[in-house]
């Protein structure tokens, strides 16, 4: 029996589940509506949770699908799946802190993460934002659309990973840390809604475009998709679980805690390479209109 609740947190994306308790077990009926919700909304947060066992919250992420292998970070040896957030006084960066999607340099990037956030600094601090790739879609005018479509990025991670966990004991002097193709504009494999896929973190260049022009229409695609229009943020409290989809959307994790500390265990699902499917519909009216000035300073627009 489906007894849970899920409220919007926002007239564009992002809804609280409430009702539901992830380390009591979930039922077949059940994981299947909050998948439909996780499709709806993007992104889905679970309040008062219990602190869940590795074994716990790898097999909820296991029911999306095969688990996805950070190409860098250091796993919990408890479990290789399970990915450690942690940032404190000595931490040289803090994980995520700047927009991205997650791994977008893998050939198959993840379609979900799932994060657990069980030691919150002292002081207060460490929320999240999340956009939406969707909305920041819709809000393009037709025409801009179509030309959008036609492009592919390249997504690099060299520069992102490279020495990044060595405080951490990670020696990655022989690494080769993935780099690959994907549309700007991709299709949503579950919904068929099309959205941007390019991020500020890994994106690095629009394939066979002149590194100027390439460079200008990245950092106005930057611009955009950041815009607050598109945007939550969501505050943490201990113990609770965000699980969001990838193909949709992106999150920034704020670092404005130091030198209080912040962990957490965050599992990923492995995707399918992103595609762009022609065929596909368009979606309807943008729920945000942006002004013409907004709009206008476009690479090339008018």
């Amino acid at each position: 029996m489906v007894n849970f609740e899920a409220q919007p947190v926002s007239p564009v994306f992002g809804a609280e589940i409430t009702g539901v308790d992830l380390a009591g077990g979930i039922d077949d009926a059940t994981f299947e509506a909050l998948e439909e919700a996780f499709h709806a909304h993007g992104v889905l947060f679970f309040r008062g949770q219990s602190l869940l066992s590795a074994d716990a919250q790898v097999g909820l992420a296991r029911r999306l699908g095969p688990l996805h292998q950070h190409p860098a970070a250091p796993m919990d040896d408890a479990d290789s799946a399970v990915f450690v957030i942690h940032a404190h006084r000595d931490s040289p960066v803090a994980n995520g802190n700047g927009w991205h999607t997650d791994v977008s340099c893998d050939e198959e990037p993840p379609l979900a993460t799932m994060l657990q956030i069980h030691q919150l600094p002292q002081g207060g601090g460490g929320d999240t934002l999340f956009a939406d790739m969707e909305a920041a879609y819709r809000a393009l005018p037709p025409e801009w659309r179509s030309q959008l479509k036609s492009l592919t990025a390249r997504h690099e991670s060299e520069h992102v990973y490279r020495g990044r966990y060595a405080d951490r004991g990670v020696d990655d002097t022989d690494a080769i840390y993935p780099a690959a193709e994907h549309p700007v504009v991709r299709t949503h494999p579950d919904t068929d809604r099309p959205s941007i896929y390019v991020n500020r973190s890994f994106t690095t260049a629009i394939v066979g475009m002149e590194p100027d022009q390439s460079d200008e229409l990245l950092n106005w695609l930057f611009n955009h998709v950041e815009r607050p229009e598109f945007q939550i943020r969501f505050t943490w409290q201990q113990n609770d679980v965000a699980l969001w989809d990838n193909r949709r959307l992106q999150h920034f994790a704020i670092w404005d805690y130091w030198p209080d500390e912040r962990k957490g265990h965050r599992v990923s699902v492995r995707g399918t390479k992103p595609f762009f499917d022609p065929d596909a519909p368009e979606p309807p009216e943008p729920t945000i209109r942006l002004s013409i000035g907004a709009l206008a300073a476009r690479p090339g627009g008018s």
